[in-house]
């Protein structure tokens, strides 16, 4: 009997060696590679050689009507906004976050919410037994929903159970504890998840079932598993959020049937998930007095703006010591570079002063059009001049220290002019919404004599 044949494969990366090592050469992950059942060979030659014959394609023009695909509306405003309008029938979407962060909870409530209006949804957990899926759910108040529950590993017996009668939703929690009976290995493995995956999603395609799969994230916050499993899904979908803040944001990070950068927040309440109607006023401090080292940038997020508070602290070191740069929710290269254009454009010195820039909320900002806020907020920080609280503050700066034009500035300003703001701050050539005042500027120094009164 032959023996039967062994493969390495890194856990991180998914790439296979003949041998093991302790360092994925691929990815330069340590301890990762572990042995799996090589898959059995087929016959030698593909079909044509064989002398099979595969179907005939039927192609088709660009052009034509293509109708909307149907879609399931949980209810759940901010969940609905980021899946693109409700999950799409016959969809994949897979959703990742830190453990304790609230998958289950969002999930089993929007289970509930579509049970209720009269879908059938099933909900199969690999991590917690039915009791325990159960007391969360009377816990949250959806005891009474109609959802199917089970507590399961193997993806063939979810499969052969639900047989022909397919649900309009069905979740996994989680694809990491599944398990294919088609190859071998452990739950968890790079070959089981693919595996196990891609039953579900050709269940999701053949059924017209909306599938769910919930992810592990790694300990740098991507999702566990081989990364082909981002791509076999419509939709990817990042649950974010520190476990000891309330709020918590939904963002959509891949979507076929929707945009990306879509952002739903919610907040985590005795009663489960609760949503957030008006994300800005969460972002924003209380606006008294005006203080020193803050500025309000108004961030686009898909199609949604949200106003958020970036605060700056400089501090004056004694000569000889080593400054410090620390950056929470922001590019800490990107603050190097407004420091240096600062320095060497506007004539300002923080080479004997440590800076520390955080964005309000636990907010994570990549949007180079909060350039400007934060040279704003650094400004004011080092004269101890504050910015005018009712100011928004947006620009991208180049290293030339000229400010640019950046995307969207209508909205921008007609959500700050919404929220009570009454002026900006803005590139040149940016028109203003009914009833704001708009400061133009073409360089930073212009800003930097702004908040200096010069």
């Amino acid at each position: 009997m032959a023996r039967p044949l062994k493969r390495f494969v890194c856990q991180s990366c998914g790439s296979v060696t003949t041998k093991w090592s302790g360092r994925c050469e691929s990815c330069g992950e340590w301890n990762t590679i572990t042995e799996e059942a090589a898959p059995a060979p087929g016959p030698a030659g593909g079909g044509l050689a064989r002398g099979g014959k595969g179907r005939l394609l039927d192609f088709a023009g660009l052009t034509g009507s293509t109708p909307q695909p149907p879609r399931y509306r949980s209810g759940i405003v901010e969940f609905d906004r980021v899946c693109g309008g409700g999950l799409v029938v016959g969809s994949a979407l897979l959703i990742g976050g830190d453990p304790g962060i609230g998958k289950s909870t969002l999930l089993l409530q929007v289970a509930a919410r579509l049970a209720t209006s009269g879908k059938r949804v099933v909900y199969v957990s690999g991590e917690e037994s039915a009791e325990q899926v159960r007391l969360r759910a009377v816990r949250l108040g959806l005891g009474g929903a109609p959802v199917r529950l089970a507590a399961a590993t193997s993806v063939r017996d979810v499969l052969t159970t639900l047989g022909n009668e397919a649900p309009a939703l069905l979740i996994i929690d989680s694809i990491q504890t599944m398990h294919s009976d088609l190859i071998e290995g452990a739950p968890g493995t790079v070959s089981q998840v693919r595996a196990s995956a891609q039953e579900l999603v050709r269940f999701a395609k053949e059924n017209g079932t909306a599938v769910v799969l919930v992810g592990h994230v790694t300990k740098d916050g991507t999702i566990a598993g081989p990364r082909v499993l981002e791509h076999m899904v419509d939709t990817v979908l990042s649950f974010e959020g520190e476990r000891s803040h309330q709020y918590r944001i939904l963002r959509a990070m891949k979507n076929r049937f929707g945009g990306t950068d879509e952002i739903g927040v919610f907040a985590m309440e005795g009663a489960g998930l609760s949503e957030v109607p008006n994300p800005s006023a969460l972002f924003l401090t209380h606006r008294g007095e005006p203080v020193s080292g803050t500025s309000v940038f108004p961030a686009i997020e898909g199609s949604r703006p949200v106003l958020i508070e970036i605060q700056a602290l400089v501090v004056r070191l004694a000569s000889g010591a080593t400054p410090r740069r620390a950056a929470v929710g922001w590019d800490s290269g990107r603050l190097a570079m407004i420091l240096a254009v600062l320095e060497a454009r506007c004539g300002l010195s923080f080479a004997t002063a440590e800076v520390y820039l955080n964005v309000a909320g636990g907010y994570r900002l990549s949007d180079p059009a909060a350039d400007l806020a934060v040279a704003a907020a650094l400004v004011s920080a080092l004269s101890e001049r504050p910015v005018p609280s009712e100011a928004v503050v947006f620009g991208e700066i180049a290293l030339s220290g000229e400010i640019r034009p950046v995307a969207h500035a209508g909205l921008r300003l007609k959500e700050a002019a919404k929220l009570g703001f009454e002026a900006g701050w803005v590139p040149k050539g940016v028109k203003g919404a009914d009833g704001l005042r708009v400061a133009e500027f073409t360089n930073l120094r212009g800003l930097v004599d702004q908040i200096l009164g010069r």
